[in-house]
C-alpha cells in the first residue's frame, strides 16, 4: 500500500500540480488582443512573446537537462520562481505600457518576461517529473508520463474560462491585475509539487565520466541516424499541429460555427490532452512504440487530405457532412499533437534506456523550441499571401490561405512518415528491463 501511495503522491500529484500550472502558457490566445490594446501596439507585435516562451522552453529544456537528472528538487524549484517570477513580471510590464502607451520598454519585458524568463520555468518545469514518473510506473510509462503531460495539454480547458471571466469582471485594469495573481496561485501550486516531488527510493544514477560524455556515449549505442529522426518528427509533428492549430478560430468561423469556436476550442483542448494520455498508454501495449507515430501521421494526412478534396472550409457552411469532416481534422491534429508529445520521452527511453533521459529528452525539447518559431508564423505568412480575404458566413476570412496551409502541412505529415518508416530504428524495448 506504501509503494501504491508513493507513486502517486511522490510522483503523479506532483507533476500534475507542475504541468497543470504551466500548460496555461497556451491560453496565450484569450488575452493577447487584451494586453495588444491596453500598451497600445498590434496584436501582431504583442505575438512575439508566445513565439519566445515556447522558444525558450525548448532551449532551457535542452541546456538544463543536466541539471534536471541531477537533482530535480533544485530543477523544480528554478521552475517555480522563473514561471512565477515571469508571470508577474509580464503583469508589471503590462502595466507600465498603460501607462506609457507604445512604449517599446513594456514591449520589450513583456517579451523578457513572458518569453525568456518564464521560458525557462517552463522547460525544467516540463522535464523535472518525466523521469520521476517512468521511474515510478515502469511498466506503464507511457500512461505515467501521458497523464503528466495531459496536464500540461488540459490546463488550456481548465484556465481559459477561469481567466476569461477574470477579464470579464475585473474592469479596465483586470489584465494585468490577472498576472499577478496567476503568479500567486501557480507559485503555491508549482512549490507543492517541488516538496513532494521524489525518486523512488533504491534508483542509483548510472555514473559517466562527465555529463557531456555520458550523453554522447548513450546516443552512439545506436545509429545517429535513428536519434536524428526521431528529432525531425518530433519537430514536423510540433510545426503541423501549431501551423492548423492557430488557425483553427478563423477555420471555425469559415464553416459557420463562429458563435461556437470557444466551445470548440475547449473540446480541442481535451482531445490535445487526451490524445497525449491515451496515444502514450496504448503505445505501451506495442512492441515498437514508434508505431504510435506512424498511426499519427497518417489519422493527420487522412482528415488534411480529406478537407483538401472536398474543399470543407470554403465550401463547409451550412453543410453537415463538410462540416464533420473539418471537426474531425481540428480534434485530430490536436490529439496528434499532444500524442507526439507524451511519447517522446518514453521512446527515448526505449532506445537509450533511463540513465541519461532527462538530459537527452532536453536536447529533444529543442525541436519543440525551433517549431515554436516556425509553425505559427508560417501559417501566418501563407494566410497573409496566398489567396485573398473575402466575406465567407458573415465574416472576413482567407479560405484558399487556409487550406493552402492545409497542403503545405499535408507534406510535411508526409515527411515525417517516411522518417518514422525508414530512419527510425525499430525498437524492442531491449532497455526495458535495465530500466
Amino acid at each position: 500500500m506504501k509503494n501504491i501511495q508513493n507513486k502517486w503522491i511522490r510522483g503523479a500529484i506532483p507533476a500534475l500540480l507542475l504541468h497543470c500550472s504551466i500548460g496555461t502558457v497556451y491560453c496565450w490566445s484569450i488575452f493577447s488582443q487584451e494586453i495588444a490594446n491596453y500598451i497600445g501596439f498590434s496584436k501582431g507585435a504583442v505575438e512575439w512573446a508566445f513565439s519566445f516562451a515556447i522558444f525558450f522552453l525548448g532551449m532551457s529544456a535542452a541546456f538544463l537537462g543536466g541539471l534536471v537528472e541531477k537533482n530535480i528538487h533544485k530543477s523544480s524549484l528554478i521552475a517555480a520562481i522563473t514561471f512565477a517570477l515571469g508571470m508577474a513580471g509580464t503583469g508589471f510590464f503590462i502595466w507600465y505600457g498603460g501607462a506609457h502607451q507604445h512604449s517599446i520598454l513594456a514591449l520589450v519585458g513583456i517579451y523578457v518576461s513572458y518569453g525568456f524568463i518564464m521560458g525557462i520555468g517552463l522547460g525544467t518545469g516540463y522535464l523535472s517529473p518525466v523521469k520521476t514518473l517512468m521511474l515510478w510506473f515502469k511498466d506503464k510509462k507511457g500512461l505515467a508520463t501521458g497523464l503528466a503531460v495531459a496536464g500540461f495539454g488540459a490546463a488550456k480547458a481548465i484556465a481559459s474560462p477561469i481567466m476569461q471571466g477574470m477579464l470579464d469582471n475585473m474592469g479596465e485594469t483586470g489584465i494585468y491585475k490577472m498576472f499577478y495573481i496567476l503568479a500567486a496561485v501557480y507559485f503555491v501550486m508549482m512549490m507543492i509539487g517541488h516538496f513532494i516531488l521524489a525518486k523512488p527510493e533504491g534508483w542509483v544514477e548510472p555514473q559517466t565520466k562527465s555529463k557531456e560524455e555520458g550523453i554522447i556515449a548513450t546516443l552512439k549505442t545506436e545509429p545517429i541516424a535513428s536519434y536524428i529522426g526521431i528529432w525531425l518528427m518530433f519537430y514536423i509533428n510540433i510545426t503541423c499541429g501549431l501551423a492548423i492549430i492557430s488557425q483553427e478560430k478563423m477555420i471555425v468561423k469559415c464553416v459557420g460555427l463562429g458563435a461556437y469556436a470557444g466551445l470548440i476550442s475547449t473540446i480541442s483542448a481535451l482531445f490535445n490532452a487526451g490524445g497525449r494520455l491515451g496515444f502514450s498508454a496504448w503505445a505501451d501495449k506495442m512492441k515498437d512504440r514508434n508505431t504510435v507515430y506512424k498511426m499519427i501521421f497518417a489519422l493527420s494526412i487522412v482528415s488534411t487530405l480529406i478537407v483538401l478534396f472536398s474543399k470543407g472550409i470554403a465550401n463547409g457552411a451550412g453543410n453537415v457532412a463538410l462540416i464533420v469532416f473539418v471537426l474531425a481534422l481540428i480534434f485530430i491534429v490536436n490529439a496528434g499533437y499532444g500524442g507526439g508529445f507524451s511519447n517522446v520521452p518514453t521512446l527515448l527511453s526505449d532506445h537509450y534506456g533511463m540513465g541519461n533521459i532527462s538530459a537527452i529528452h532536453g536536447i529533444t525539447l529543442s525541436a519543440w523550441a525551433f517549431a515554436g518559431l516556425t509553425g505559427n508564423q508560417m501559417a501566418s505568412y501563407i494566410v497573409n499571401h496566398v489567396g485573398e480575404y473575402i466575406e465567407v458566413a458573415g465574416v472576413k476570412a482567407n479560405p484558399q490561405g487556409y487550406q493552402t496551409v492545409l497542403i503545405v502541412t499535408t507534406v510535411l505529415y508526409a515527411v515525417a512518415m517516411c522518417l518514422s518508416l525508414f530512419l527510425v530504428r525499430p525498437m524492442k524495448k531491449v532497455h526495458q528491463a535495465a530500466a
